[in-house]
């Protein structure tokens, strides 16, 4: 029976010199979960770039796509929320697999508990020079003048930026929790608690599991990445718990 909800993130698909086999395993651990996957969350980054031009597919990540549009034909529902990689998917996703885009954090209902789910970046308002360039790269003048130059020209420059981004996160102290005024997702939803419910928020961009009390009656998860590691969220109504795994479901945390 089809009732469970899986979270997954920051594959960065198209980098790194293994990024054909980490396809690959995506795809089969997609294919291993098809029994019992009501609902499938990405949350964003599954892609290290994506520009979605008029006439011109990105090269590459084929075995997802069809694997995704394999799933939405049989029922699965799909959400695609962007991320700081990924963010100019457009509506190629909704259109040619059919999951439903989202572009920023949303209340989400599965079973009987409330969801916040989201990309994460740039929430709290840590950086403001990330602030000032999210706003910029999500401007409609950005994205027009970006589609006016050639791919043979956008592809390298994105990437470049993309790889340089990584190496800044992959620092060893950035890889593990930085404290309640130093985690932005944390102190953004904190922020939506005091005006709202949530049972659990669910984010990515962090590339780190984790799972946390925000108060007596929410859990922060974070699904941690699929670019160094295998790291995926399991909400099951029936048992009413979110688990987080990594590849070889060795269960991390029970919540």
């Amino acid at each position: 029976m089809r009732d469970n909800i899986y979270f997954i993130s920051d594959a960065h698909l198209g980098s790194g010199s293994d990024t054909l086999e980490r396809e690959r395993e995506l795809c089969a651990w997609l294919d291993s979960i098809g029994d019992d996957c009501k609902t499938l969350v990405m949350l964003g980054d599954m892609f290290d770039f994506w520009f979605s031009y008029r006439h011109l597919v990105p090269k590459g990540h084929v075995r997802l796509l069809g694997k995704m549009a394999e799933l939405s034909d049989k029922g699965i529902e799909l959400h695609f929320f962007t991320g700081n990689h990924d963010m100019w998917m457009f509506d190629y996703l909704e259109a040619e697999c059919g999951a439903r885009m989202h572009t920023e954090p949303e209340p989400m209902t599965f079973g009987n508990k409330q969801f916040l789910v989201g990309h994460g970046d740039g929430l709290g308002h840590l950086d403001h020079w990330f602030d000032f360039v999210r706003v910029f790269f999500h401007s409609r003048f950005c994205q027009r003048l970006f589609a006016l130059l050639p791919s043979a020209w956008t592809f390298p420059i994105a990437h470049r930026w993309s790889d340089s981004n990584k190496r800044k996160h992959a620092r060893k102290d950035s890889l593990h929790y930085l404290g309640d005024d130093r985690e932005g997702i944390v102190i953004y939803c904190r922020q939506r608690l005091e005006k709202e419910h949530f049972d659990y928020c669910v984010f990515g961009h962090r590339h780190t599991p984790l799972s946390m009390k925000l108060n007596d009656s929410c859990t922060y998860v974070n699904t941690g990445d699929w670019l160094n590691n295998r790291n995926y969220a399991v909400y099951s109504p029936d048992a009413d718990s979110l688990q987080l795994f990594d590849l070889k479901d060795k269960k991390q945390t029970n919540q």
